[in-house]
């Protein structure tokens, strides 16, 4: 099986704090051993990260969230 390296891996610019400190979290979390969205937001509002609005993570908060940050630059 070849790698091949995804485009969110070759990002053109360095990560913000933010972004560095999703990163961290949910490395964090899967380490766990949790994977499933519910375990994940959950998770997620455990920890003082939260999205740009200041609420609660909720599963389409966070998809929302992943999708933007996955956007091709």
């Amino acid at each position: 099986m070849a790698l091949r390296l995804e485009p969110v891996q070759a990002r053109k610019h360095e990560l913000t704090s933010y972004e560095e400190a999703l990163a961290d979290e949910l490395e964090a979390i899967f380490a766990t051993g949790v994977h499933d969205l519910p375990g994940v937001v959950a998770a997620l509002n455990e920890t003082g990260l939260r999205p740009a609005d200041g609420a609660d993570w909720t599963a389409e908060s966070f998809t929302a969230e992943i999708a933007r940050l996955g956007e091709k630059e």
